[in-house]
């Protein structure tokens, strides 16, 4: 079972950054991949960013070229750089674990990301 810990949420204006990490403890197979969810008040969960085992990344059109996604293999850390954030940003950030392809998720408890105006 995997134990997946989020921190660096927090309160930024328009236009400010802020950086996520989720630390997995426990098993992480070589084939896992990472990613990050995020849900608005309101709104379904949706996808943020993913990056595979190999490094390859995805991102919704809604942030790309503002947030970037990375990975430490050595420590099974996940991390989400944010920047330019803007107001509609602000959601709860679940970070997750998928140990095979087409399997279930693992997620974090959860970190809250406010974008101020």
């Amino acid at each position: 079972q995997v134990q997946l810990v989020e921190s660096g949420g927090g309160l930024v204006q328009t236009g400010g950054s802020l950086r996520l990490s989720c630390a997995a403890s426990g098993t992480v197979f070589s084939t896992a991949s990472m990613g990050w969810y995020r849900q608005a008040p309101g709104k379904q969960r949706e996808l943020v960013a993913t990056v595979t085992s190999g490094g390859a990344t995805n991102y919704a059109d809604s942030v790309k070229g503002r947030f970037t996604i990375s990975r430490d293999n050595t420590t099974n850390t996940v991390f989400l750089q944010m920047n330019s954030l803007k107001p509609e940003d602000t959601a709860v950030y679940y970070c997750y674990v998928r140990q095979v392809f087409g399997g279930p998720r693992s997620w974090g408890q959860g970190t809250q990301v406010s974008v101020s105006s």
